[in-house]
């Protein structure tokens, strides 16, 4: 049997994929709220201002960005206070929140497919804005430069996004306030604030949900940042000021600019307003987003063949895999056609949230087991395989985050999730924590 202290230095080389971030490897709440800001400092921020913009006046947008970021704020909040008390992984930790083993296979797999998807669509943005900004190579070359680059990145582990994140995020908001400074000065504030929108109109439903559902799965996948955390009080700053100052900073930004220059064409806008450099700086901007994508595919791929095939797979050699994989498929322009796809998947991923939040706070099956374990820096010595009312509750969110139409989809997947699980949890359809205790202590005879 290997000592606990290669173990350790082993888990550390692997970026804590399979196990507890450690109090000494966990970072200050600014380290992590930098990256947190980072993933919405990217230009589909911009883009989703502006499309509030052209179909909502700037108040009602204000209302609308407030209604999305409250509820983004809430669910980050809960997973991620949990991610930081356990310093799990989001998939990790779904094994005691809810899933079971298999059960969190299934739901690291559902993450990974999901984020390997949006990583090259975002890298395809990046590609062809580059492209088009600067020539030279094909957008397929530019494809596999961007993708290439991200996964260099990424191989470094939260550490190296750490210090990206620490060039990329100032860079960027000095070039925002500088771009809109220079471009609103032409127009009056008031103006803008009180003029209508020339787009197709926008209700404050669709507005909120655009808002929500926009960054609904990366609040979800709260725990893989959080997990480095030292504090429950870090996790709830962070958020605030990440989430909250990125919604609103960037998104308002997006919406003055649609007031001012009446079009939906975002790369236009950013040339118009802070040139060639500008522009190269704020597309790059997607690769801060896109090193998340990668980074928590690639820890839900590692806890499914875990579990699947009792194999503990390195976290970088997933991440050299799934980089050059997701580079390739976007330089090709193939995951273009599946986007329908992936907003499919997207649906079926805040119910996970909603399902973990129950477990965790109000049902406790595991919670003694999670407790006793932290104490030593380790896992539980067993989970269950499947919990059937959460298999029950994620299909019926699902379904009514599919079907329901009346407010905004995302919420109503979580909330009848988190409620779907509560109810059936006391109807006793989850596994009683005393045959878990059986079950350990079986394994352990044997």
């Amino acid at each position: 049997m290997k000592p606990a202290a290669y173990l350790d230095e082993s888990a550390a080389a692997e970026d804590y994929s399979l196990h507890r971030v450690p109090v000494s490897a966990r970072y200050s709440w600014w380290s992590v709220a930098t990256q947190r800001f980072g993933q919405l400092s990217a230009l589909s921020q911009f883009l989703l201002g502006v499309t509030l913009g052209l179909g909502m006046t700037f108040w009602r947008a204000v209302l609308a960005i407030a209604l999305g970021s409250v509820l983004l704020e809430i669910v980050s909040i809960f997973v991620g206070i949990a991610g930081t008390r356990e310093g799990l992984s989001t998939s990790v930790l779904a094994r005691w929140t809810g899933f079971g083993n298999k059960g969190s296979a299934i739901v690291g797999l559902t993450i990974a497919v999901s984020l390997i998807g949006w990583f090259g669509v975002q890298n395809a943005v990046f590609a062809e804005g580059l492209h088009s900004l600067l020539g030279g190579p094909s957008v397929e070359a530019w494809s596999l430069i961007g993708g290439l680059g991200v996964t260099a990145i990424v191989i470094f582990g939260f550490n190296g996004m750490a210090w990206a994140a620490y060039v990329t995020v100032p860079a960027f908001v000095a070039l925002a306030v500088w771009a809109v400074g220079r471009q609103l000065v032409r127009f009056s504030l008031h103006d803008l604030i009180w003029s209508q929108p020339v787009g197709r109109p926008l209700s404050l439903a669709a507005g909120a949900t655009l808002v929500a559902g926009g960054f609904i799965v990366g609040a979800v996948m709260t725990p893989d940042m959080t997990r480095y955390n030292r504090t429950v009080g870090d996790v709830v700053r962070q958020t605030l000021v990440g989430i909250t100052v990125g919604e609103f900073f960037i998104g308002l930004i997006g919406v003055l600019l649609a007031h001012a220059l009446h079009t939906v064409d975002v790369v236009a806008i950013i040339t118009t307003t802070s040139g060639l450099w500008g522009t190269v700086v704020l597309t790059a901007s997607v690769l801060k987003i896109n090193d998340w994508n990668l980074y928590s595919s690639t820890l839900g791929l590692v806890n499914v063949i875990d579990v699947l095939a009792g194999r503990c797979v390195s976290r970088r050699l997933l991440t050299v895999l799934i980089g050059v994989l997701g580079s390739a498929l976007s330089a090709t322009g193939l995951l273009h056609h599946f986007i329908g796809f992936l907003t499919i998947l997207g649906i079926l991923i805040p119910p996970v949230a909603g399902i973990m939040i129950a477990e965790y706070y109000v049902v406790r099956t595991w919670r003694a087991e999670l407790d006793s374990s932290r104490s030593r820096g380790r896992l539980p010595a067993d989970a269950p395989e499947w919990v059937p009312a959460s298999l029950i509750s994620w299909a019926g969110a699902g379904a009514a985050g599919y079907f329901i139409h009346v407010g905004i989809p995302a919420l109503n997947a979580l909330v009848v999730a988190f409620a779907g699980h509560i109810a059936l949890s006391r109807m006793g359809r989850t596994l009683p924590r005393a045959r878990v205790r059986e079950a350990r202590d079986a394994s352990s005879r044997r």
